[in-house]
């Protein structure tokens, strides 16, 4: 039997360590927190300038 998602522990690290609101904690899937909190491919988790020139790179309500 599985042990399941320690769901304190993986809050705590999105909320506290990432400062994600609880609704954009809850809209994530499993494999985009673990991208977010380093695992994976062995790179330190976005920060926010990481994620400010995602979306100046990115940005919502551009055309397809």
């Amino acid at each position: 039997m599985s042990a399941g998602f320690d769901w304190p522990v993986l809050m705590r690290a999105g909320m506290r360590g990432l400062g994600l609101s609880p609704a954009a904690f809850w809209a994530l899937t499993p494999a985009e927190l673990a991208f977010l909190l380093g695992e994976g491919d062995g790179r330190m988790p976005m920060d926010r300038a990481g994620l400010d020139a995602l979306a100046a790179r990115f940005p919502d309500g551009g055309e397809m």
